[in-house]
């Protein structure tokens, strides 16, 4: 019997729960000295003056570093396609772009003798303009890049203008705001670095693709791989904000090369608010056409991205923005229009769904205003739209081949979990009673695009001669739980206990090569990578008992319940894995390795339901349930996937409800810590309801796709919903993320004052049929 599909319990966990994790704040590293920054309070200023003179008398100091002394090239935009005039300085020079931006480094012997030199700095400055909102930004009157000649980082996509709707009985537009909001890992930001007599720099970084890290030190340090060792141990947290690097990690080690002596770098959570990249951040403007019977026949989605102070990933995520414009809907004409341009803030990064969640967002709050706009139900409007079951693999009209989907038993399965005739009833009743606790139901309906890139990943399995395996895998779990899933898939080809199957990664002296984990890409490349090594690895033993049998290697049987070879007819004479291992030591061990390559995309989908209160004379949302349907094809071990998926709900949620980082109109964060930034618990959490549902897509052999973002794209919508359609009788049409009490009482105070009310809702099955 296989162990895959079984609910396997993490062995990663026990060392968490007991002695805890290694993280890079936990290296030793005898001698290292500790790296501070002095950090810009001004969000758009030229520097006229940065006296650092007490700064390097005060105790413990060893040097301090300014742009002036950087002998390496500026930091490039993140992707060829931004605007490589937009280059990033090591440290702030002639200019500073947001409040947080490093001015100097600071070497002291101990940490807090660090920070109490940082308090010595004189820095002058001239005050420039300050550009926080991207609609003021993309009028290009104040230029954060004047050499540039432009605050537009990136553009993509065309508008057709009203033709696009020309025969709609119905055409429904509002701006959206999906707000900005910090990724908070638990563990802020680290590195260290050392560098020994012979030229070569061992890098410790909480990362989630350290061979991408090792790379960016080869080009900018000018160093060969065989120089380089980077180093990911555990790392608490990483959300899409640690895929790749920052400046100011890698220059730290250049600053170790110039002392002369290790060095590290721990980041505090105030600089963590500051500095690790932000995400989401879209002003979107929704236009959607259709008819009265409910069939939807154009949309449109127009994304301005504010991209922070410089361009980093963030600004050329909606890209992946476009590719789901769509959604999971049968809409005969779709146009996506982006432009990502730069403000005074903190640079926009990847975070959870980077792109995905933004198109969703979009797209289910428009089926709901359209829904609303006809008096129809929403869940109705949605299963009207649906692409249909056979219809697969189904291109869109934006040019995303979605590879298989079963949208409609997704719904059903939400709306039967969630009992949502009985909650429209409930509703109803209240709503006809009376009173401040209303009760509102949000629908929504996502598919998104995992392993996207379509760059494969690295695996390699080797055997000992105790007969143990040893996995070594490219991606970079932090998490996610790769170590027990990636033996699970080895131990299922090899017939090995899944108890002596051994899981490294994150270090590139062991695993040569490997892209990382981010995307929810991990599985398709790097557990396929490691399951291909396996098949492999039993090809390569077979050769070998054939060599020792003296028979055909045709004639050997692989008995995978037993983890032993023999020839066909005579199992009494065999040779287990140990046997084999000892015997191929003699030729360079037992091992093989395989490098994936995906043919296409996958494109997870589902269906969730949110069920909250609103209290009418505070404003205060309660959510009460949160009911999921995920479908990301094949489940290797559901335990995994459900927490996936639990993580992923709570982080929607948040955004939905009370996460929203926030700037005054002089560039300072007001969100600067975890007090004034509404961080979620459990406490604002309800016990998640999460259906698993299998629809295997053909494009890898295992039927796998992504699910670590997926819930996290369904939430948010069906949330905000939620909110707004327990105010919807009394008027309000549509409100901002995060649905806070203040501007809930708010919304209801302005319709109020308006005197609007909304007209009843078509129940469920009663729309008119073309």
């Amino acid at each position: 019997m296989s162990i895959l599909g079984n609910r396997v319990l993490r062995t990663e966990d026990a060392k968490f729960l007991t002695v805890g994790g290694n993280y890079v704040a936990d290296i030793v590293l005898e001698g290292a000295a500790h790296v501070t920054y002095v950090r810009s309070n001004m969000a758009h200023a030229r520097l006229t003056q940065l006296d650092l003179a007490e700064v390097r008398s005060a105790p413990g100091v060893i040097d301090v570093v300014t742009a002036e002394d950087i002998d390496m090239d500026w930091v490039e935009p993140a992707d060829p396609m931004l605007n490589q005039a937009m280059m990033r300085p090591w440290l702030a020079q002639g200019v500073v772009r947001y409040v947080g931006e490093p001015l100097a480094a600071i070497i002291t012997e101990q940490a807090d003798q660090g920070e109490d030199a940082a308090q010595l700095a004189f820095v002058d400055y001239e005050a420039l303009p300050v550009v926080i909102d991207p609609l003021a930004s993309s009028s290009d009157e104040t230029l954060l890049f004047p050499e540039a000649g432009t605050n537009v980082s990136f553009a993509c996509g065309s508008s057709s203008g009203d033709a696009l709707f020309e025969g709609c009985d119905v055409v429904v537009r509002q701006r959206l705001h999906n707000s900005r909001v910090a990724p908070c890992p638990l563990e802020v930001r680290a590195v260290a670095a050392r560098w020994d007599a012979d030229g070569r720099l061992t890098y410790w970084a909480s990362t989630q693709t350290p061979h991408t890290v090792r790379d960016d030190l080869m080009r900018y340090l000018r160093l060969d791989q065989e120089h380089v060792r980077v180093i990911a141990p555990d790392v608490g947290g990483g959300f899409g904000a640690k895929i790749g690097d920052y400046p100011d990690e890698l220059l730290v080690a250049w600053l170790a090369r110039r002392a002369g002596r290790p060095l590290r770098w721990v980041e505090t959570r105030s600089e963590s608010m500051l500095s690790l990249g932000h995400g989401r951040a879209q002003i979107q403007d929704v236009e959607i056409g259709g008819f009265r019977d409910g069939s939807i026949q154009a949309y449109r989605l127009t994304a301005l991205q504010d991209g922070g102070a410089y361009p980093r990933v963030g600004s050329v995520l909606p890209l992946w923005t476009g590719v789901m414009t769509a959604g999971v809907y049968q809409i005969p004409k779709v146009e996506f229009v982006a432009r990502t341009v730069m403000t005074n803030t903190t640079p926009i990064g990847a975070y959870r769904g980077a792109g995905r969640p933004e198109a969703a967002a979009a797209i289910e709050r428009a089926i709901d205003l359209f829904a609303a706009e006809i008096q129809a139900d929403p869940a109705e409007v949605r299963r009207r739209n649906f692409i249909p079951k056979d219809a697969f693999p189904f291109t869109t009209p934006v040019g995303a081949t979605y590879d298989c989907g079963d949208y409609v038993a997704a719904l059903d399965r939400v709306l039967e979990a969630a009992g949502y005739d009985e909650l429209r009833s409930e509703q109803r009743r209240r709503r006809q009673a009376g009173g401040e606790r209303l009760l509102g139901i949000g629908v929504s309906t996502y598919v998104e695009i995992t392993g996207g890139t379509l760059q494969g990943d690295y695996g390699s399995v080797e055997v000992q001669p105790d007969g143990r395996a040893v996995v070594s895998t490219g991606t970079s779990p932090h998490g996610q739980g790769h170590v027990t899933s990636w033996a699970m898939l080895v131990s299922d080809q090899l017939g090995i206990p899944f108890d002596d199957v051994s899981v490294q990664h994150g270090d590139t002296a062991l695993v040569p090569r490997g892209v990382g984990t981010y995307g929810s890409r991990s599985l398709q490349t790097g557990g396929i990578a490691a399951r291909e090594a396996a098949a492999l690895l039993v090809e390569r033993a077979r050769q070998l008992a054939a060599d020792e049998f003296e028979v055909e290697p045709s004639d050997v049987v692989f008995d995978k319940a037993g983890g032993r070879f023999h020839v066909a007819g005579m199992p009494s004479a065999g040779r287990t894995w140990a046997q084999l291992a000892v015997a191929a030591g003699r030729h360079g061990g037992l091992r093989a390795e395989s490098d994936s390559k995906p043919s296409a995309a996958t494109f997870p989908f589902g269906a969730h339901v949110a069920v909250v209160e609103v209290d009418s004379a505070t404003g205060k949302v309660t959510l009460k349930r949160m009911v999921a349907v995920d479908d990301a094809g094949r489940i290797i071990n559901p335990l995994i996937a459900e927490g996936q998926v639990h993580g992923g709900l709570a982080q929607g949620v948040a955004q939905a409800l009370m996460e929203e980082v926030r700037y005054d109109e002089s560039g300072n964060l007001k969100t600067s810590n975890l007090a004034d930034y509404a961080f979620i618990s459990a406490a604002e959490l309800p016990s998640f309801e999460a259906i698993i549902q299998e629809t295997p897509t053909p494009v890898n052999e295992l039927g796998v796709k992504g699910i670590g973002e997926s819930a996290t794209i369904g939430s948010t919508p069906a949330v905000l919903n939620a909110v707004i359609d327990a105010m919807a009788h009394l008027g309000v049409r549509h409100m901002d993320m995060p649905t806070t009490p203040e501007r809930v009482w708010r919304a209801i105070l302005e319709t109020k004052g308006a005197g609007r009310h909304q007209r009843p809702v078509t129940p469920r099955g009663l729309l008119a049929t073309s």
